[in-house]
Formats: structure tokens, C-alpha cells, sequence
């Protein structure tokens, strides 16, 4: 049974290697000449690794796929982000930094100084009710999300010890959830953007969990792959040759048709490739477009494409080579430089930032998310410099003026760092490079439809057995068989995990089995 697999983001590679490593012939088709997508690392500046997506990986170390896959024996290597957050010294009343450590006790000390007594110890419990419940939700993660164990398997609900009552809070919005155990309004805007990395403001319903998932990181914190996070994607694709895998690239896939009992795959090169059983990985609206370019049902595929919702656009990166680490006051490097520098004091500036996005426009001030991990890890940057990356989330893909992005790219740059600077007073002045992905760039480069990181919204209706449909949520696509979906626009959505990748090929071979036991019968 041969197997395609088109685009190499880490879920597919993912799905290639436990196929591989099951003994199918496995081929990965790739239209880009850098491989894993989102999850790749690039030299932009001279002796610089820079990322060219996701950066911290949060959950694949929850997953159990690195030891599966036995990763670590081909060079992947994780080192904590501990402290996994920080959030600094207000600029305007002078409160303390906030320091999250993975050690538990460290961090309600640090919270007791900056938020007090009370929102420490509040904090506390909201790690002890909150932890449990996440590694739940993270467990949910490992299969398709059939709604029949959809309270059972995701929440962990039982109706006769409160199950109604708890599905609330799982449906609330992260403000709800944050108002209802803290004070401290800085406090409850660093959890919030922290939540926010997921896409959805936590003004939205159902973004609670997301909020709870920072309880998870005393467990085990967001992870920085030694080299940068396409260290990762390096490694599945030593693990997949060494199964004898198969990767073409720099060949984009053009069509794709069903020819009896089996898959033609047609690329922008001409050429032809055979097979039983397709995974795509691409995006959801590129895979329908590729069906429909190889005969598939247009008015189905219509259907289709109307009900699936990309969103306004996430964010847009400001990539930096710096002379020196950011130096906030009040704080230590150790402290401040190893994690997610949560750049917000007042949830208001999370809202404003997402109400214009929906608008069309430029927030009024950019919300900053700032990471230096070379701090941690000395090897992606050359000696006496340092890589800093800053995520402004929102940003539209396409602005209400009718203005190109490109006119607007070096100007909102500006801006970002100087919101970093405001934080870290002298930090603009260390900048010696620097590259900008807007909305656009992200797509063009990456193949992010409407510059968002995510796919597709990760809004309640498009999440577990509703993503990116509930007719294509089990990873199979009606009326095409043989052809499986895996990647961000599919359960349990963006983010590093690996998750779907590991259904996928899952399905694939509890399906090629029942077909064996069908035909030997």
C-alpha cells in the first residue's frame, strides 16, 4: 500500500514516520524547497538560525510522540523554558515584575510580591483544580473527537459529580474564568494573552481551557528545541529515511484525482504520482481546491469552502538580530529572557487590538509577545549577539483603507519594537537586522491562507468534532476514499503538537487492516 503524503508540516511528517516506521512506502511531496512548514528554522541573518513560524513548542512534549518516534536519537533535544513566562515591571505604577518559574511555590512568591497575598494563593488553587483538567484535555488530543466520548474523553465530565456545573466553566470565556479567581488586573492580562496564543480573545466563549492550559506548564513548560524549532522537523525527517521514507521537494502538488481505486497525484512539474492512500497536509482550502482541480464534486466542494472560516488574520513577527538581551527593570536575564515575555498590563489592549483586526484595522497600539531564546540556547546566534523574536497579535490580512501590507510593514515594525522598548528601555537601540512577516509574508512563504498561523479559527465552532466541519472531522473526506486530512486545520487544530499527524496515520492503518480482514473473509 503506497502512501502520498502532501506538504511536510511537522503533523504530516509526523503521520509519514509512524507509516514509515509501520513498514509502508511512504513519499512526501513538497511545493517548498524548505521543509516542515511553520516548524523550520532558516539562516536570515548571517550565523543566525531564525524561525520561520512557531518557536516554543507547548504541547508535543505532552504527546508522547517524541518517545515514540524515538526522536531523540536523531538529534532532537529539548531544553525548558524555566522561567516559562514573564510579565514586567509596569511602566506606569511601577508594580513588580511577574515571574511564572515552573516551580510553583517560586512563582506564587513572585505573584505575592507584584499581585499580593491573595491572587498568590489564589493562583495556587487554580493550578491545583486547573492542572488535572488540562492534562485531560491534552489527553483528548491523541484521537479523533467522536462526539459520543466528546464530555467523557475532552472534559472528563460526569453529570452525577457536577457535570453540568463544570461544563459551564469549560464554556465560559477566559475573562469569565480569569474574574472569577483573581484581582489583580495584570495578572489577569498576562493569563489572557497567554490563552490568546491560540487565536480567539478570551472574551469569546469556550476559550476558558485555553487559559487553563498555563496550569499544565508547572507540570512540564514550553520546550525550545535545541538549533530552533525546526530542529523538530529535522528530526522527523532523519527518523522517516531511516524507514525508508521518501521526500520530494520544491515541487508543489496541482491536482488531485481518483482513478478507479486509487490516487493520482499531479504536480506543478508535470509529473505523476500513484497511490492508495493520500494524506494532506496542506491547508484545508488548498487540499478542496486540489480536489476540485482533479474532477471532485464542485457544488460539494463549494459547500464546503463557504462554512470554513479563516478569520480577519492572526498577527504578523518582527525578527531580530540584537547586540544585547532585552533588560527590563526590576528583573534578571535568568528571570526574563528564557520564556514568553507577556508585553500587556490591561486586557482593554487585547480587546482594542482584536475589535480593529474585525474592522480591517491597525491596533492602536500593538500587543507584543517577546521571545530571546538564545538565552537558552547560544548556537542560534553568533558570539556577542543575541536573536530576539516579537508576535504582535492583531493584525489584519486586509486593511479596511484598501493599502498594501507592504506599505505598511516597515512603519508597524517600528511600532513593535518600540512597545518592546517601552517595556525595556534601550532595547530598539539593539537592533542590528531585522526581517518582518506580515499577514501576507506568512502566507506567501508558508502557505498560512489569510496570514493565519492557526489554519483556520480556533473558535468554538470550529473546534474538536466541528473542525474543520463536523463532516470532515474525522480526518476522511465523504466520497473520496483513501484520502485522509491532517494538519493545524484539523483536531485538535494549530499549534506544535503532532497530534493529528499520529491519528492520521493511525486511521490509515486500522483501515488498510479491516480492508486485509475483508478480503481474506
Amino acid at each position: 500500500m503506497t502512501v502520498v503524503i502532501i506538504g511536510s508540516g511537522h503533523n504530516a511528517l509526523v503521520a509519514a514516520c509512524y507509516l514509515a516506521r509501520a513498514g509502508r512506502p511512504v513519499r512526501v511531496l513538497e511545493r517548498d524547497s524548505v521543509l516542515g512548514g511553520a516548524v523550520s528554522t532558516v539562516e536570515r541573518f548571517p550565523g543566525h538560525r531564525v524561525d520561520r513560524g512557531s518557536s516554543a513548542h507547548l504541547m508535543i512534549r505532552h504527546t508522547g510522540i517524541i518517545e515514540e518516534l524515538a526522536l531523540d536519537l536523531f538529534g532532537l533535544r529539548y531544553l525548558d523554558c524555566d522561567p516559562w513566562a514573564f510579565v514586567p515591571a509596569c511602566p506606569d505604577t511601577g508594580a513588580a515584575p511577574i515571574v511564572f518559574h515552573r516551580d510553583l511555590d517560586r512563582t506564587c512568591a513572585s505573584l505575592a510580591t507584584a499581585c499580593g497575598d491573595r491572587d498568590a494563593a489564589a493562583y495556587r488553587r487554580f493550578v491545583a483544580v486547573w492542572e488535572p483538567r488540562a492534562r485531560r484535555v491534552m489527553r483528548s488530543f491523541g484521537g479523533t473527537p467522536a462526539p459520543g466520548h466528546l464530555l467523557r474523553s475532552f472534559w472528563g465530565l460526569d453529570a452525577r459529580a457536577g457535570g453540568s456545573a463544570l461544563s459551564r466553566e469549560f464554556l465560559q470565556t477566559g475573562d469569565a474564568l480569569l474574574d472569577s479567581w483573581f484581582d489583580d488586573e495584570r495578572l489577569k492580562a498576562a493569563l489572557a494573552w497567554f490563552g490568546a496564543q491560540s487565536g480567539p480573545p478570551m472574551s469569546e466563549p469556550g476559550t476558558a481551557p485555553m487559559v487553563g492550559f498555563a496550569a499544565l506548564m508547572h507540570t512540564l513548560p514550553p520546550g525550545r528545541a535545541v538549533g530552533g524549532s525546526g530542529a523538530l522537523t529535522e528530526a522527523l525527517v532523519a527518523r522517516l529515511r531511516a524507514d525508508g521514507g521518501e521526500i520530494v521537494a520544491g515541487d508543489s502538488v496541482t491536482a488531485l484525482t481518483r482513478s478507479g481505486d486509487r490516487w493520482q497525484i499531479r504536480t506543478a512539474t508535470g509529473r505523476d504520482h500513484t497511490a492508495d492512500t493520500v494524506i494532506a497536509g496542506t491547508h484545508i482550502l488548498t487540499t478542496l481546491e486540489l480536489l476540485r482541480a482533479g474532477g471532485f464534486d464542485p457544488e460539494t466542494l463549494d459547500g464546503w469552502r463557504r462554512r470554513i472560516r479563516v478569520g480577519p488574520g492572526i498577527g504578523m513577527v518582527v525578527r531580530a538580530a540584537t547586540s544585547a538581551l532585552p533588560q527590563y527593570p526590576g528583573a534578571t536575564t535568568a528571570e526574563s529572557a528564557t520564556g514568553l515575555q507577556l508585553l500587556v498590563t490591561d486586557r482593554r489592549e487585547l480587546r482594542l487590538a482584536h475589535g480593529n483586526a474585525l474592522g480591517g484595522r491597525l491596533p492602536p497600539r500593538p500587543v507584543v509577545l517577546g521571545m530571546s531564546f538564545s538565552a537558552l540556547d547560544p548556537g542560534i546566534a553568533p558570539a556577542g549577539q543575541h536573536q530576539l523574536s516579537l508576535w504582535s497579535q492583531w493584525h489584519p490580512y486586509r486593511l479596511a483603507d484598501g493599502t498594501q501590507w507592504a506599505s505598511h510593514a516597515e512603519s508597524e515594525a517600528d511600532r513593535i519594537i518600540g512597545e518592546l522598548d517601552r517595556y525595556a528601555p534601550g532595547a530598539a537601540a539593539t537592533v542590528l537586522r531585522r526581517h518582518i512577516q506580515t499577514p501576507v509574508d506568512l502566507e506567501t512563504e508558508m502557505g498560512l491562507r489569510g496570514g493565519n498561523v492557526m489554519h483556520i479559527e480556533m473558535s468554538l465552532d470550529q473546534m474538536m468534532l466541528w473542525r474543520p466541519l463536523p463532516e470532515l472531522s474525522g480526518q476522511r473526506v465523504p466520497g473520496a476514499p483513501g484520502l485522509y486530512l491532517t494538519g493545524a486545520s484539523t483536531h485538535p487544530g494549530g499549534g506544535v503538537s503532532g497530534a493529528s499527524g499520529r491519528t492520521a496515520a493511525r486511521l490509515v492503518l486500522r483501515d488498510s487492516r479491516r480492508g486485509w480482514r475483508w478480503l481474506r473473509r
